[in-house]
């Protein structure tokens, strides 16, 4: 049919697009956020954050493989609850993950431009920004295949970028055994939670994988065994990258690396003052954020797809291009979104806002798969019950004024859907 996607991703293809969709602003920039609350208290919240994530993953699996349509939990909300709750999800993926690209925008521009020292002006970071978000926008638009093939090559840069340079720490300053012994005695609860509900943002790119469900071969085995890998190969990262920049700066000059012009990551290259790191990890930055804005829109444009299929917005959105097998319009509306946002941001407060918007949206994916059908069920319901749960007690542990801003979003949505919903029941008078 004309308005489907083409299943051409295997395990592979769909553990990298997971990857490409974790790796980036988060192991870049969130690292040093969460270090910044907890202080050595991050490695415990990285524990916390993959446990929850965990459960989020393992839901996130039996929902696309019962259900393996466009538009992750704005599908699996409406399959297994009811509208309010899909359009719930679909309205914080699209709030959440919109912010979070036009933040890997910003981010990979400024890595460019300090990569080869040039002083900016207020003017060129927006305007290099929508360049390079016109050039992905593009890419994208041209079909699934083209873009995962470019994914392959984005992740296997920043993994070798990333091995360099935690290999090269270990060879300067040995095992990192302290980070470990401060994290159990340098700590606090509140702060650990805080950070934790942080850190949860960092790995939900596994989502993709999900919301890309549409385009995977044989996702009732695909799509579990992606999202398990990739979180088992993440957690690894995550521990790794952290523990060597607590061994090489310490908690408290990691978090401050977040004051200055460059990223976190490339300080601790600096301060390691090995010949080459710096440009190494300097690449595998840049190409994360390219990963990252590359999955974003594809996970953006597929859940906007979903909701005009629904008509929760204008229906000639999901027109898919016959050529490319590309859902175009979507993907044009979504980099002009992304566009919009690209004009202004501040990475800390975007951050904190996308964990309490991705928090909400995780708490309805867990649901759903809590009142699925048992026969569709792969895992235990106490999977989902903790992963809901888990969900709900981190949203409020950040910052009230951001949740606070989150459940404005939240009614104002739900005043657009109401209103959508009154104009289709009076048409079908």
């Amino acid at each position: 049919m004309k308005d489907e996607l083409q299943r051409v991703i295997r395990t592979p293809g769909a553990v990298l697009m997971g990857l490409g969709s974790i790796i980036g602003t988060g192991i870049f920039v969130s690292i040093a956020i969460a270090t910044q609350v907890a202080g050595n208290g991050i490695i415990i919240a990285i524990v916390i954050a993959a446990v929850l994530a965990a459960f989020n993953g393992l839901s996130s699996a039996q929902l696309a493989a019962a259900h393996p349509v466009s538009g992750g939990t704005y599908e699996y909300g409406y399959r297994f609850l009811n509208s309010w709750f899909g359009f719930t999800a679909g309205w914080m993926f699209l709030v959440a993950k919109s912010a979070s690209a036009a933040t890997a925008v910003l981010g990979c521009i400024g890595y460019l431009y300090y990569a080869f020292g040039i002083e900016t002006h207020p003017w060129m970071l927006p305007g290099s920004g929508i360049l390079l978000l016109v050039i992905m926008t593009a890419l994208v638009s041209g079909g699934i295949r083209r873009s995962n093939t470019a994914n392959k090559w984005i992740v296997m840069t920043t993994l070798a970028g990333l091995t360099a340079l935690v290999v090269t720490a270990f060879f300067v300053n040995g095992m990192p055994r302290q980070p470990i012994i401060d994290a159990v005695t340098d700590t606090s609860a509140s702060s650990i939670l805080y950070a934790s509900a942080l850190m949860f943002v960092a790995y939900t790119g596994y989502g993709r994988i999900a919301t890309l469900g549409e385009e995977v071969a044989e996702p009732k085995s695909t799509i579990p065994k992606a999202i398990i890998l990739a979180m088992v190969i993440i957690v690894i990262i995550y521990l790794a990258v952290s523990l060597t920049a607590l061994q090489v700066m310490g908690a408290e000059a990691f978090g401050q690396t977040l004051d200055g012009e460059a990223a976190p990551l490339m300080v601790v290259a600096q301060v390691l003052s090995v010949p080459l790191i710096g440009p190494v990890v300097t690449i595998a930055a840049i190409t994360a954020m390219l990963g990252v804005l590359l999955n974003l829109i594809l996970g953006l444009s597929r859940v906007m797809l979903g909701m005009a299929r629904r008509k929760d917005i204008p229906n000639s959105i999901a027109r898919i291009n016959p050529n490319t097998q590309s859902p175009a319009v979507a993907v044009w509306i979504t980099g002009a979104i992304i566009g919009l946002l690209v004009l202004s941001g501040d990475v800390v407060f975007t951050w904190s806002f996308s964990a309490f918007t991705v928090l909400i949206y995780y708490s309805i994916t867990n649901l759903s798969a809590l009142l699925m059908p048992p026969e569709l069920r792969l895992y235990p319901r106490i999977i989902p019950v903790m992963g809901l749960f888990g969900c709900l007690f981190l949203a409020f542990w950040i910052d009230p004024q951001i949740w606070g801003l989150g459940l404005g979003v939240i009614v104002i949505g739900l005043i657009w859907h109401a209103a959508v919903r009154r104009i289709s029941n009076q048409d079908s008078v």
